[in-house]
Parts: C-alpha cells; structure tokens; sequence
C-alpha cells in the first residue's frame, strides 16, 4: 500500500481562529507584508449575533489601518445614555441622562454598534485586497514547538509545528503540516491552543444569568434609541440601539428559568427568544414593547470572568481575545478587548519578522501590557455587573444600588478605551513626562490639529500616526525663528547624524523603523519651511505649524495641548499609537538608548 502524502509549508504566521482578534492580527501582519495564514473551523463566516459595540479607541485603532470610513458610514451612533429606577408609582421612571462617552480627549466621542458579523467583513474585504483569505473548515489536530532554546531565539527560524485537517476535502488532501515562527491561538473561549499548552484561566464564573434578544421593535419607550439601563424591581435591562431600526436587549433572568436543575447548567431548551421578551416587557412596565420584526438573533449566557495565567509560550505561541480572557458584555468590551490585544501584538511581530526588533520585545511587552489590562477589566467587570445586578435604591431597600453610586462608576474613560494606560517596560520610557505632560508616557496620542507648513491645509496628528509598523518620532522644535531655538534645534540634529547615533544608523530611505514628523511653534505666514535642517523635511509633507488653520477657526494650542514648553521635545510614537519615549532636543542620546534597548542595530 502506498504512503500517504502529507504536504509540508512554511509561514511567518499562523492564525487559528477568525473572530475580532485574529481578523484584526491577519489584518494587521498583512499589511506589514508578513507571511500570514488564518485558519478557521466554520465552514461559513458568521452573519449574526455576538458582539455589537466598537468604543471610541477602537474607532481610532481602525482609522489608523483605514478601516473607519466604513465602519462609521455602516454602524448606528451612540451619543447619549438613560438610566431608570423604579418608580414610586410601579413600573420605572428615567432619573437621568448622560453622555454615553465621557472622555474628554475622544476623538470620535460616540460609541458604534454594528453586528459583529459585518464588522469582521470590514477586516475580511481588506485582508482579501492584500492576497489573504480565512481557510475555513479547517482545524488543528496536534501542535509542538521546539525545545531548542537557539532555534527558539532565532526570528528566522521555523519553530512551531502544527498539523492541520481539512474538513472539506477529501481523505488525501486533509492533512498539511505548518511549519511557522509565530502562532496566535484567537480561537475564542474555549480555546483549543491554550489548552495545548496546559494554561489555566484563573478566576470565577458570574453569577447573574442574561438573555439576549435582537430585532426590530414598536415601542413608546422614549430612549429606545440610547444605551439605556433600566433597574426595576423585578430585574435589569440593557437596550441597546443598533443599526437601522434594530435594537439588541439583555435581560436578566432568573435562575429557575433557564437553570437546568439535573446539571446545574444553563439550558437553552428551557426559554426561547420570546419568553426572553415577555421577561424585558416586565420589567419595562409602565412602556409597551412588542416585537415589529422576526428576531435577528438570541442567546442565554452565564460567563466566567476569568484572565488566562500567561499570554504566550517562548514568545512563539501567544493567544488573544476571549482566548486568554472572558467577562460580562455589560462593560461593551469583548470585541473592543480583543481587536486591541492584537492591536499591540502584531506591530512586535512584524518587527521580530523583518528583523528590526530583539524578541526581547515579544516575551516581555505584550504579555505585560494587555495581561495588566485584562485584570483591570475583569475588575471592572465585577464591580459594574455587581451593581447592574444589584437591587436598586427604594424607600424599601436603603441598602440598595444609588443611581449616584451608578453613574460615577459608569462615567470612566477605561470602557471608552481612551483610558488605556502601559506601565514602563522595553517599550515605555518612564523619564522627562514634564516636557510633554499632554502626551502621556504608556497612553496614547490624544487628536489635535496642526498646519501643515507648505500649504496650511490642517492635519489630525492622529492620521499622520497609521498603523504602518514604523515608530514616529516628533520633533517638537519650538520658535525655530528664534535664533537662540534655531541653534538649539541644529545641534541636535547634529547629534542625531553622529555615526553612532542609533537614529543615523537606521535612516535607510524606504527601509527604516522610524519617520520623522516636525512639528514648529509660530505663524504660517512667517515659517519657511526650507529653513530647516534636512533631516527635518524629509517631505515637504512631514512639516508642521501649530498656527490656527486660514479662516482662524481652530488650532494654534497644540503646544499648550500636549504640555510642551517653548524648549522643545523630542516625543517617540511606538507603532500603535502609544506614547514610547520623550526626551530634550539636547539628549538625544536618551531615545538613541531607548531603540537599543530592544531593537537590532545595524553594523
């Protein structure tokens, strides 16, 4: 009998799992031209159902890859959210409104609710431009990764072997043996990779069961079209507007409802989608809401909050996504959660693939920056879902929930994703914050305008950030007009045209880690951009003026903005967005120091 031929490959990146955070990684690597594979066991992409809500870091993390446009012109907007109480009278009674997105620095200061399954489409359609597609019905069936410490600290070499089977074909052609450098398991809660690799998820299940319900109501509720969040004495409801005339409810339920008591599981079997609504028309009362279309989508859940206990295996295997952490969705942020953790890995991939960075930068930045994250989710989640779950404030129940104590906790920046905050590490600098104190170390850029220099036309700094995979390095000169300013600004670039100037060394021409975008005090009419050394006007579109914009409507603060003095600064910008280093115009030495810590010099 002849033997079976199994067909052998090789790839940067091997992707199992296409939910949010591994069609945001194939996205992302494959914009930066790596050698990327996603696979997936559905046969089919979903359609339906899953998660709705994009905050407004997220809206800016897609802008950066060029996704938003599509996004906002597709998803529903929302601006404003309700709150209800229980009312004297029976029923519930609004006690307040508040804007839904409290982040002063947001630049899209809504959030976006769109299903989950056209949002992927976006990522889907722009990985399809750059010659990548989901191979779907296709599962892993072993993986191993090499216990040769050299081969595992050689980015070049192929240390991870996973066998893959096909589904759909047949008994000849299912099997392929993957030889990768890098593996993402995003392959969801129950992941098949963690589990490979014997990870645990260190935490507790939730204790409150909720119902889930999208369709399209008639109602004369009057904030039908606002996040709203209705405390009755009966239970809680989330309404949540979607696009078009959709509207997405998560009720609580109770127990007895939906517990199975043989198993002590949750049993779907035991409520369907309309007693789910009978539920959420009880606790609506006094307002109607009848279903005016077929329901699009529902669900039952109970969800454990709980953190994985390591992100990645010898900075080869990593995992994202509800594959390393799960929670509530009250907090809106599975899906947000999961596109940013590979928002924050793929850039460090890409480097370690092209050769630029140290794996240093692997097996220390993501694990420490997006596992602190996901512990102060999960906290976060306890604490909103305790109150969400809790009996609200009556003249009965002193002991209850306040709507004070309710609002305080819903008004942060941490749900908008604006709160975001990296603690130093190879990646985070921790030295000279008062010389931009607006441009936090270890957060990101917040949106400000400026002119540019050569035809006044106003620039967001946010869009000359793109997730291109290069650090940019903002030059703040000051008054370059100033003499004084002018020479303080020249002898810096001196220093960073020195041979052993990490800076210098890795100025290539279409073949650099870094871009340098200047940014001048003064006026418009006044700046003469050829002034400046060449370093600094690489292009004429990388000069900048904080100066208002011709018709004076806004700009001109930008250095007040960001905290910068008329001195200067030299602020570096890590790839996704996030604030790596600051230093003087005279220290460059401090951000040459700053690359070497983690990227590879060239001789």
């Amino acid at each position: 009998m002849p033997l079976r031929f199994v067909r052998h490959s090789e790839v940067d990146v091997l992707i199992i799992g296409a939910g949010p955070a591994g069609l945001m990684c194939a996205n992302a690597l494959a914009n930066a031209r790596v050698n990327v594979r996603i696979v997936d066991q559905k046969a089919f992409k979903i359609t339906t159902g899953s998660g709705d809500g994009i905050s407004p870091r997220t809206i800016e993390v897609l802008q950066s890859y060029g996704l938003a446009e599509r996004l906002l012109k597709e998803c529903n907007q929302i601006h404003l959210a309700a709150f209800y109480n229980p009312s004297s009278t029976g029923g519930i009674e609004l006690t307040n409104r508040t804007p839904n997105v409290t982040a002063s620095s947001a630049r899209y200061p809504f959030e976006g609710t769109l299903d989950q399954g056209v949002i992927q489409d976006i990522f889907l359609d722009s990985m399809a431009s750059l010659g990548v597609e989901v191979e779907r019905s296709t599962i892993p069936t072993s993986i191993e990764l090499s216990k040769d410490e050299d081969e595992l600290k050689d980015p070049t070499s192929y240390p991870v072997r996973v066998a893959l089977q096909r589904l759909d074909k047949s008994k000849d052609e299912q099997e392929e043996i993957v030889h990768a450098k890098f593996v993402l398991g995003g392959d969801g809660a129950h992941s098949w990779v963690r589990k490979q690799f014997g990870i645990t998820m260190d935490g507790e299940q939730s204790d409150s069961i909720w119902g889930v319900v999208d369709f399209v109501p008639d109602t004369d509720f009057p904030d039908i079209r606002n996040k709203c969040l209705a405390q009755s004495n009966h239970g809680s409801l989330f309404v949540i507007p979607r696009e078009k005339d959709y509207v997405r409810l998560y009720v609580q339920l109770e127990d007895k409802d939906v517990i199975d008591p043989a198993t002590g599981r949750v049993d779907k079997d035991r409520m369907g989608p309309e007693q789910i609504l009978e539920t959420a028309q009880k606790l609506l009362e006094p307002y109607k809401l009848v279903q005016k279309s077929d329901f699009l989508w529902w669900t039952i859940y109970s969800v454990g909050q709980r953190v994985a206990s390591k992100f990645s295996i010898k900075d080869r295997v990593f995992i994202a996504g509800d594959a390393c952490h799960t929670h509530t969705p009250k907090a809106g942020q599975g899906m947000n959660a999961s596109i940013n953790d590979t928002h924050n890995l793929a850039w460090k991939i890409a480097l370690a693939v092209r050769g630029w960075a140290d794996m240093s930068l692997l097996s220390t930045v993501y694990e420490s920056e997006r596992r602190k994250f996901a512990l102060e989710l999960i906290a976060f989640d306890k604490k909103w879902s305790t109150l969400v779950c809790g009996q609200p404030l009556t003249e009965e129940n002193s002991d209850g929930v306040s709507p004070e104590h309710l609002m305080k906790t819903f008004q942060t920046d941490f749900t908008s994703g604006i709160g975001i905050h990296y603690h130093p590490s190879l990646a985070v600098n921790d030295r000279y914050q008062e010389l931009a104190g607006g441009l936090v170390l270890g957060k990101r850029v917040p949106p400000y305008k400026f002119m540019r220099a050569a035809d006044a036309r106003p620039f967001e700094l946010q869009d000359l950030l793109p997730s291109d995979f290069c650090f940019k390095l903002l030059v703040f000169t000051g008054e370059f007009n100033d003499p004084l300013q002018q020479t303080r600004v020249e002898s810096m670039v001196v220093d960073m045209q020195k041979r052993e100037s990490f800076l210098n060394r890795h100025t290539t021409p279409g073949n650099s880690p870094f871009d340098i975008i200047t940014i001048s005090k003064g006026r418009k009419d006044k700046f003469n951009i050829l002034r400046l050394p060449t370093l600094l006007r690489s292009h004429w579109s990388k000069v900048f003026v904080d100066d208002t914009d011709p018709a004076g409507s806004f700009g001109g603060e930008g250095y007040s903005y960001y905290g910068v003095g008329s001195e200067g600064a030299l602020v570096v910008v890590r790839p996704d967005g996030y604030v790596g280093a600051i230093a003087p115009l005279d220290h460059v030495k401090v951000i040459d120091s700053y690359f070497a810590s983690f990227m590879k010099i060239p001789a």
